[in-house]
């Protein structure tokens, strides 16, 4: 997978406690890859971190990315190749309450982890994850590219916007010479699948009205939005880590990874598509809020078919379907959820192996 290049290779994850962090430490880690998670501790009961064990895949630090002094000690005595930075404050309706501490640790923070693997000669590549609500959104029906102006209604998504502006700016101030690291900035969105347990995210909102007995309600029913399974824009990720190291400067510039344009499914759609496979359940429409939230957003993925060679590999109902099968597994203790988390990034590669553009090559 992805040219072996992680075997052996020392690889630094922040946000490794959360969601996406989670799943990319476990996949590294079955990569061969020696990992260390800087992150705040997991801020969710359960959490996916704690209920796989992840501390004994990697080595742990528990701290903020917005205490220079302690990050860059990992650095230094880490001695990190490639860094894959996620950790933020990601959810939208919490930026509305905490606008400084969501400018602070998106923004701050970014520049912290940026500086950090600058003074660390051993980087080589940096994977800087954002989001698809970086772009200024206008609500066309199309799919925006990476070459369009970055903006953002709430602080969440306007700060994703401040964090590409300001990565390329850091590119072309520091990141120009020969020696030093190649960063890529990677855009993906709407990101599902087990072990998430943040608040007002729609698949864990769903499954957690399923297993108290009560109607799952949602507040935007219309919404569209690009659905992926999580392993999707992981491999993307890991999949630019790759060329990033291989290859440099070549492709230090920005990337979309979202699913194919019939993924892109209503928020009702989707609740409907969870009690399908949970089979239970019934959903409600919930009076909506004053709090603004965009009804069409979605992503141009042609970039990253042509240059990397990545493309999509499950639809939507498939995404739907992997994510409720693992809560369903967690809920009823049928198995490990170790076991069954490393069996779904199995069945992935399986079905990545068959696209010859990237994986095996």
């Amino acid at each position: 997978m992805f040219n072996n290049i992680y075997k052996g290779k020392k690889v630094l994850v922040t946000g490794h406690t959360g969601f996406k962090g989670s799943w990319l430490t476990l996949w590294l880690n079955k990569l061969g890859a020696k990992v260390c998670g800087y992150s705040l501790e997991p801020n969710t009961e359960p959490s996916m971190f704690k209920e796989l064990n992840l501390v004994d895949v990697c080595e742990n630090h528990f701290g903020n990315i917005l205490d220079i002094e302690k990050l860059s000690k990992v650095f230094e005595e880490f001695q990190p190749e490639i860094v894959f930075h996620l950790a933020a404050q990601p959810i939208v309706r919490l930026s509305y309450k905490e606008p400084v501490l969501t400018y602070q640790t998106n923004v701050i923070g970014t520049l912290n982890v940026l500086e950090a693997a600058r003074n660390c000669k051993s980087v080589k590549a940096f994977v800087n994850i954002t989001t698809d609500k970086c772009y200024e959104n206008k609500e066309v029906a199309r799919g925006y590219t990476e070459d369009e102006p970055m903006g953002g209604y709430d602080m969440y998504s306007s700060s994703k916007g401040c964090v590409e502006i300001m990565s390329s700016s850091f590119r072309r101030s520091f990141l120009q010479e020969e020696g030093t690291y190649s960063m890529a900035t990677a855009r993906a969105g709407n990101v599902i699948g087990g072990g998430d347990w943040a608040e007002d995210r729609l698949i864990p909102d769903c499954v957690r009205y399923i297993n108290k007995n009560q109607p799952i309600e949602i507040r935007n029913p219309i919404a569209v939005r690009p659905w992926q399974h999580v392993l999707e824009p992981l491999s993307g990720y890991l999949l630019l880590g790759q060329k990033l190291f291989e290859e440099g400067k070549k492709y230090a510039e920005g990337f979309n990874f979202g699913p194919n344009e019939d993924s892109v499914l209503k928020v009702a759609d989707v609740a409907q598509k969870v009690v399908q496979y949970y089979e239970k359940g019934e959903v409600v429409v919930h009076k909506k809020d004053n709090l603004h939230e965009a009804n069409l957003l979605m992503l141009n993925i042609d970039k990253a078919e042509k240059v990397l060679g990545w493309t999509p590999t499950l639809t939507a109902e498939e995404a739907v379907k992997n994510t409720v099968e693992w809560y369903k597994h967690f809920y009823e203790k049928s198995e490990n959820m170790y076991d069954y988390t490393m069996k779904q990034i199995n069945e992935y590669e399986e079905n990545i192996k068959w696209n010859k553009n990237y994986a095996t090559k």
